[in-house]
């Protein structure tokens, strides 16, 4: 019988900021193929929400409420993980914020708190997992944007916190490549589904450049952006390793 290279089942995966969402829709997923899945938010109320529904469709989920812009947390997300599975196999970094205004109109509270969560957040988890997996290999997966790649107007301080994780998962992944643990990226263009504290109106100007500018016209689906973290966690990505995916319809590209 052929081995299924992209199999995840039974793969102990932690996902950062889990309870809606992008991160709901990768911890279902993982979940419904097998995975060992840890959820995580700041918010318990929602979290535990997002835990009694899974359990009422028959998806065993851990819950561990966390703040990633906090370090302490962090630690104690993986720590959670690893006494309730015994391992960790994969990270997914998930958890941000934006505010969109002008770059001139930023206060100083505003730059610090997205940083905090996009890019510290995602560096003290990682390193936290890392600690866990440098002596058994793993995945650590990080979502960033296209926003971290091209400019877009109203997003200065969510597209440095971006460019920063892509940098960042290069440098991990030099760094731990000969220890088995591989660090990428899912670059997504514009979700249907918006995250935490950001409203849009398809009619405002500034919106309609999301379809002028994807060639595929549209955004994408929620679900549509699954498989590209399905494909790296699993075997079928073994030898892939410093990269950034873009799932973007071809934004990025044009």
């Amino acid at each position: 019988m052929t081995r299924d290279i992209f199999s995840i089942a039974d793969k102990v995966t932690c996902i950062v900021g889990s309870s809606r969402g992008l991160g709901k829709t990768i911890a279902r997923g993982f979940a419904e193929r097998g995975a060992k899945v840890v959820i995580s938010s700041w918010n318990l109320e929602e979290l535990e929400a997002t835990r009694r529904e899974f359990q009422s469709q028959s998806l065993e989920v851990h819950a561990v409420e966390a703040d990633v812009s906090s370090r302490e947390d962090c630690k104690r997300l993986i720590d959670r993980t690893v006494q309730h599975y015994s391992a960790i196999d994969v990270l997914i970094c998930n958890a941000g914020i934006d505010i969109i205004k002008p770059a001139e109109q930023y206060e100083a509270e505003e730059w610090n708190k997205i940083l905090d969560i996009n890019l510290r957040g995602y560096y003290f988890c990682a390193q936290f997992a890392a600690q866990q997996m440098l002596d058994r290999g793993g995945s650590i997966i990080m979502t960033s944007s296209i926003a971290g790649a091209v400019g877009i107007p109203g997003l200065v301080p969510y597209a440095a916190s971006k460019g920063g994780i892509n940098q960042m998962v290069r440098t991990m992944a030099v760094e731990w490549a000969q220890r088995k643990v591989r660090v990428n990226a899912v670059a997504p263009g514009y979700i249907d589904n918006m995250m935490a504290g950001v409203e849009y109106d398809e009619n405002d100007p500034y919106q309609q450049r999301v379809t002028r500018f994807t060639p595929m016209g549209r955004r994408g689906k929620v679900e549509e952006f699954l498989g590209a973290y399905i494909f790296l966690a699993s075997d079928a990505a073994s030898y892939v390793t410093g990269e950034v995916l873009y799932v973007d319809g071809g934004y990025h590209a044009a």
